[in-house]
């Protein structure tokens, strides 16, 4: 059984019974009532009968009293029995003339109060019909005596009061259903209120159980649940920001393991390969050196030594990614090393006939970077920005402070409008020996992120307008540890 159906059926089971001690306790209330409306109406009916045949009481006259008798009678007074000081019947109606137990016996004998009043609910037997009678009977005292002259008694029909007693039973009974009805309404629309929270939080803690911590409880209530729900919420974003930073720290682990890896290889290839590499370039050197070789043979052997160039280029690529060096830090305006990486490249820029546009915003501070390391992350981006962009091309350098989560950094911003990066492989560009160019070695851009990232900076692929592919490098501006 749900929370729900359980806060329910409870709240109708107090509803039920608080409603039924209501009813009960209004009946009695009103029933009780009305006996004693009904009560002094034949109270008042029977000194009303004493008044009205006062002459004959007097006069001892039992013909007038029977006259009196039948004048008074209808279908609600049902009988009249007038007795004497001696509890004696003196007169009454004839429909009660064969039923003795209503008229031989008094109850007021040996009862000299006046304020005396009898009243008993019973049931008699009037012209072959059972009928329910509230009998009354009062003393009758006559004015200037004090004696007792006797008591008269009525019989009034119960049939009017039962009706109102069922009319208000009746009443009772529609009231108490409709506010059973209301009652079982709120307390559904109160368990609902109550236990949809709830659900809400085992929802919410059955997905965050499973590694959802983006998830969030929607419960904006200020009461206890509300204040759980934060909580939970709170907790998520600790959760997620632990799990991030867990991740983070894998991907760094996993880098490190890389770069172990790598330099181990490096290492390999430094001692078996640049021995003898050496030993070969020397000698070819000294072949084409001699002179004696004709124009083919030395034309081979340039090509060569090309060759050689470019394996010693690979070596010495690799080993600087692998070295994990102290940075020499000192304060550096970050457009100065900017421009410094410019001039390298300026005459390709040129022979490429490619437009190179350069911003920078004016009152910078200096940045404290290692200058040499930072040159060679400006000089592999604008390379590749370079290799990227077709002749007549533009490539838009620029320089500002950074904005929002990355204020207190230096934002600079390389784009081109050439054939661009697949957006799938935005990430992959950084890892070592991965390339989408079909020349290169795949570790420029993996050395330009480990020197970044020992400055505790960011670099990254960013989305631009257009074709062609920006790249965005963030420097703190203050040392960081």
């Amino acid at each position: 059984m749900t929370l729900h159906t359980r806060f329910t059926l409870w709240i109708a089971i107090l509803v039920v019974i608080l409603v039924g001690a209501i009813l009960w306790v209004t009946e009695k209330r009103e029933v009780s009532t009305i006996y004693e409306e009904t009560k002094n109406k034949g109270v008042l009916i029977a000194k009303n009968l004493i008044d009205h045949n006062l002459r004959y009481l007097l006069n001892y006259d039992d013909e007038g009293i029977q006259s009196g008798i039948r004048e008074q009678l209808d279908d609600k007074l049902l009988y009249v029995v007038f007795y004497d000081k001696f509890a004696t019947p003196i007169a009454y109606n004839k429909e009660i003339a064969d039923q003795s137990k209503i008229t031989c016996c008094s109850r007021l004998q040996g009862d000299n109060r006046p304020e005396s009043v009898s009243a008993e609910a019973k049931e008699a037997l009037l012209a072959g019909k059972r009928r329910p009678v509230l009998e009354i009977e009062i003393p009758i005292f006559i004015r200037g005596s004090a004696d007792k002259w006797g008591s008269v008694k009525v019989g009034l029909s119960l049939e009017d009061m039962r009706a109102d007693v069922r009319r208000t039973r009746n009443v009772l009974i529609l009231m108490g259903a409709v506010g059973f009805l209301l009652g079982l309404a709120g307390a559904t629309g109160l368990a609902r209120r109550i236990s949809r929270p709830i659900e809400k939080l085992v929802e919410g803690t059955v997905r965050i159980s499973k590694g959802d911590f983006s998830h969030r409880i929607g419960i904006g209530s200020l009461d206890e649940i509300g204040n759980l729900a934060r909580s939970f919420n709170d907790m998520t974003d600790r959760l997620l920001d632990a799990r991030d930073k867990m991740e983070d720290a894998h991907k760094k682990l996993i880098q490190a393991e890389k770069l172990a890896s790598i330099g181990r290889l490096a290492a390999t290839i430094a001692h078996e390969i640049r021995n003898p590499l050496t030993s070969v370039k020397l000698n070819i050197q000294k072949i084409v050196e001699d002179g004696r070789l004709g124009s083919p043979e030395t034309e081979h052997l340039a090509i060569s030594q090309e060759g050689i160039a470019l394996i010693e280029k690979f070596i010495k690529e690799l080993l600087n990614f692998t070295r994990v060096s102290e940075l020499q830090r000192d304060r550096f305006p970050v457009a100065l090393i900017l421009d410094e990486s410019i001039k390298v490249l300026a005459d390709a820029f040129r022979e490429k006939r490619i437009a190179l546009e350069r911003r920078v915003e004016d009152g910078l501070p200096d940045v404290p970077v290692d200058g040499d390391k930072m040159r060679q992350v400006f000089l592999n981006v604008l390379r590749n920005a370079l290799e990227a962009t077709p002749s007549g091309g533009r490539v838009k350098v620029t320089v500002a402070r950074a904005e929002g989560a990355a204020a207190g950094m230096i934002r600079v911003r390389v784009s081109d409008n050439g054939c661009g990066i697949p957006e799938k492989d935005w990430e992959n560009i950084f890892e070592p020996f991965y390339s989408t160019k079909s020349t290169g070695f795949g570790l420029g851009l993996a050395n330009a992120r480990k020197i970044i990232e020992q400055h505790k900076g960011l670099v990254r692929v960013i989305r631009k307008r257009g074709p062609g592919t920006a790249f965005e490098i963030l420097i703190p501006g203050e040392e960081t540890t």
